[in-house]
């Protein structure tokens, strides 16, 4: 339903308009008043808004977040396979994907902070190239370096330690 965002908008587009002229007091609490005594009178208007399951947004990249999921998937073994090259606990199996580039000044900083968490605990990470695995990135949709690929996820940009370390703590 097109409703609420359109009457959001006229409403903030009427109550700026009005603000922008300077209008008097009086007239902005009429104004006010008004847009008031519009939604008392038209309650259907604010039924979206009352009903708070369009506003959790999970529908809104259910087909997106599934496509991502099926992706990953197929990808995996490219992306999770022991022996690829990396860092991290030794022998166990690689639960990060890095994606990296030579000249990136937030990928070295990134890189420095994601081998200290691999060895805080215990991860393996494999490292890719964005350039050298073109490909592969391209598949994945990931357009910035560095991005990090997990299991279920994939993070784009560089994140601080804090937060990359709340979706790699088990």
């Amino acid at each position: 339903m097109r409703t609420l965002p359109l009457l959001a908008a006229l409403l903030m587009g009427a109550a700026s308009s009005a603000l922008a002229q300077d209008l008097p007091k009086q007239s902005r609490t009429a104004l006010g008043e008004a847009i008031r005594a519009v939604l008392i009178d038209t309650p259907t208007l604010l039924a979206p808004v009352m009903d708070p399951a369009p506003l959790t947004g999970a529908d809104l990249y259910a087909d997106e977040a599934t496509r991502d999921l099926d992706q990953l998937a197929r990808a995996a073994p490219r992306l999770f396979a022991p022996g690829l090259p990396g860092f991290g606990a030794e022998g166990a199996i690689p639960s990060v994907a890095f994606f990296t580039k030579t000249d990136c000044a937030d990928c070295a900083m990134a890189e420095a902070e994601l081998r200290d968490l691999a060895t805080r605990l215990g991860l393996r990470v494999t490292i890719f190239d964005m350039t050298e695995d073109a490909a592969l990135a391209t598949t994945l949709g990931l357009d910035m370096a560095p991005s990090y690929v997990l299991p279920d996820m994939m993070l784009r940009g560089a994140m601080p330690a804090i937060v990359l370390e709340k979706y790699l703590a088990p």
